[in-house]
């Protein structure tokens, strides 16, 4: 494991030096908002939970031990936050049946994610990923956007490596149905 460059920072911190914390939250509040926008939809309950999640950070800084990545840690916090604000508000998630997907066509989703280098390919799969239910845009955001493995994504879920595989084959089939969608939609659209 790589050694965690926020220890100084969490020592300051627990040593009573609360400035210390600011260093923390400017480091991760984009990823933290980010992923919270993924799966809450909604910018103002994504800056909230944002908040609740640095709140809990900061709360819970003991109970931080080391055996997984900082941000790790963090994205765990934020993903749970997530979950209980949507239970909370019994939000209506979009359930996208995977039995209408082929499997060439994850073949194709997976090459086009892997090589995002068009921005409108980008802005359209983020676009796509915001129509997922909350759990599948968290996986597709950790996974693909912010490089998360497998290992993390499972300490993040608290499922198993192998859980975490096919939770992501499944978000990909949904996503694959959803781009499937949109992009027939705009040729429909530009062609009328």
């Amino acid at each position: 494991m790589e050694p965690n460059t926020d220890q100084p920072n969490i020592e300051a911190i627990l040593n009573g030096d609360s400035r210390e914390f600011a260093k923390i939250v400017d480091a991760y509040k984009n990823l933290v908002f980010t992923v919270a926008l993924r799966m809450v939809k909604n910018t103002e309950e994504a800056e909230e939970v944002a908040q609740d999640t640095f709140v809990k950070v900061y709360r819970s800084l003991e109970k931080f031990k080391g055996d997984s990545k900082f941000s790790t840690w963090i994205y765990r916090i934020a993903y749970n936050t997530c979950l209980d604000r949507i239970k909370k508000h019994k939000k209506e998630t979009h359930h996208i049946a995977i039995d209408e997907i082929e499997g060439f066509e994850i073949k194709h989703m997976d090459n086009a994610l892997h090589h995002l280098i068009d921005k409108e390919k980008s802005k359209l799969v983020k676009k796509c990923v915001e129509r997922l239910a909350p759990k599948d845009a968290a996986l597709i955001t950790f996974f693909y956007f912010e490089d998360k493995n497998l290992a993390e994504l499972a300490v993040v879920m608290d499922l198993t490596e192998n859980n975490v595989k096919v939770a992501l084959f499944r978000a990909r089939k949904r996503l694959a149905k959803v781009l499937k969608e949109q992009l027939n939609s705009e040729t429909i659209y530009n062609y009328e």
